[in-house]
C-alpha cells in the first residue's frame, strides 16, 4: 500500500517538508491512541531476534539511523514501527539551523537521496530534556560539534554532548564522517581521531562512576570514502583507544553510476540509498577481517531489502540500520527483514540438528 498509495503521493511534494508532516502524522497516530495497532502491523518480537552487541541487549537488529530523528522527538513512536533501537541526533552542543535551503533531494531513478543538511538541531539540551521520560527504547545518541568550532577545539564540543546525554543513552556515536559541516571529515585522520576518541573514553569512563553506571559503548561512524590505508589507520586507532565498535558508513560524496537527471546529482551534499549499497558492505567486510572481529560493526547504506540486510550481516555487521530505504520502501521493510532473519536463524537451527 505504501509504494502504491502513499509513497506516490508523498513524493509529489519538498522532501524536508513531507519529513515534518510525516513526523506530525506519526505524532498524531499515537496521540489517539493508535500505537498498539501500529505496533501489532509492523512489530516481529522473538527472543530469536534477540542480539547482545558491545553489552547492550537489542530486541532485534534492525535500528533507524541518525538523521531522522535528530531532536529525540519521536524516538518512542518510531520504536512501535518494529525498530530495535533508534539513533538519535546527530546533536551539537548549541542549537543550529544547519545548512540553508533547499537541502535535500530525491533521486528517484536511483533510490537515493541526497542531502546537506549540515547538523540542524535544536541542540543538546533539549534532546537531553525529552529523554528523561520513562522508555524501554534502546536509544543511541550521535554527537557532532556546531559548525562555528574549529576543528582544534573540538573536543570540547563533543565533550559536551556526551555529558549532557550520558545517563540519558545506551550507546554513543562520534559523528567526524558527515560531508556537510566543513572541514569535519579532516578529524577523521590519525593524529586529531586518536586524540578525540581517547579523550572521549576517558571522560565515559569518569562519567559512568559519577552516574553509577555501566560504562557506555562509544562508536565511531566513518565515510564509505576512505581508501585501504585510511581503514587499517581507524583499526588500528579503534584498538589503541579502546573504542567500542564502528558505524559503516555515512553518506559518499561519490556520484558514480547515476543515472538521475545530473541536475540533481550535480547538488552537494552526502549521498545515500542504493548506491552506496555495495560499497558500504566492501567497508564492513573489509574491517571485520582486517581487524580480526575485535570490534563490532553497525552496517548502514543502501538497505531496501531483507536480502541487502543480509548482505550486511554475513560481511560481518552485528547490526544495521535504516534510514533512505525507510522513506522509499517504507516502514514494512523493518518487518520484512525480521521475518526475514527469523526464517534464516530457523534454517540454520535446523541444518544443525
Amino acid at each position: 500500500m505504501y509504494k502504491q498509495f502513499l509513497r506516490p503521493l508523498l513524493f509529489r511534494f519538498d522532501p524536508e517538508v513531507v519529513h515534518h508532516w510525516s513526523f506530525q502524522a506519526i505524532r498524531i497516530l499515537f496521540a489517539i491512541g493508535l500505537g498498539p495497532l501500529v505496533r501489532k502491523c509492523y512489530k516481529v518480537s522473538d527472543p530469536g531476534l534477540e542480539r547482545r552487541v558491545f553489552g547492550v541487549t537489542f530486541p532485534n537488529p534492525v535500528g533507524l539511523g541518525a538523521g531522522f530523528d535528530k531532536d529525540a522527538r519521536l524516538f518512542r513512536e518510531l520504536s512501535g514501527f518494529g525498530f530495535g533501537f533508534i539513533e538519535i541526533g546527530t546533536l551539537t552542543p548549541r542549537p543550529q539551523p544547519g545548512n540553508p535551503g533547499k537541502r535535500l533531494f530525491r533521486l528517484r531513478a536511483d533510490q537515493a537521496i541526497i542531502n546537506r543538511m549540515g547538523f540542524n538541531n535544536q541542540g543538546v539540551r533539549a534532546a537531553a530534556e525529552r529523554l528523561q521520560c520513562s522508555h524501554k527504547v534502546v536509544v543511541g545518541g550521535n554527537i557532532g560539534k556546531n559548525k562555528d568550532t574549529p576543528n582544534e577545539k573540538a573536543v570540547e564540543d563533543y565533550l559536551f554532548c556526551l555529558r549532557e546525554l550520558y545517563p540519558l543513552v545506551d550507546y554513543f556515536v562520534v559523528n567526524v564522517s558527515s560531508p556537510n559541516t566543513p572541514g569535519l571529515r579532516e578529524l577523521q585522520d590519525r593524529e586529531p581521531l586518536t586524540l578525540l576518541l581517547k579523550t572521549l573514553k576517558e571522560e565515559s569512563a569518569r562519567l559512568a562512576v559519577a552516574n553509577g553506571v555501566r560504562e557506555k559503548p562509544l562508536l565511531l561512524k566513518i565515510a564509505p570514502d576512505l581508501n585501504e590505508a585510511q581503514l587499517t589507520d581507524i583499526i588500528e586507532i579503534i584498538r589503541e583507544t579502546g573504542t567500542d565498535g564502528v558505524i559503516a558508513t555515512n553518506t559518499t560524496l561519490s556520484r558514480e553510476g547515476l543515472v538521475s537527471d545530473p541536475s540533481l546529482t550535480a547538488e552537494a551534499g552526502g549521498l545515500s540509498g542504493k548506491p552506496l549499497r555495495d560499497r558500504s558492505t566492501e567497508v564492513i567486510r573489509f574491517l571485520v577481517e582486517r581487524g580480526g572481529g575485535a570490534f563490532p560493526v553497525i552496517g548502514v547504506g543502501g538497505i531496501h531489502s531483507p536480502e541487502d540486510a543480509l548482505e550486511k550481516l554475513r560481511a560481518g555487521a552485528s547490526l544495521v540500520q535504516l534510514w533512505t530505504g525507510f522513506i522509499y520502501e517504507g516502514p514494512g521493510l523493518v518487518k520484512r527483514i525480521n521475518k526475514r532473519l527469523l526464517e534464516e536463524t530457523k534454517k540454520n537451527n535446523s541444518s544443525t540438528d
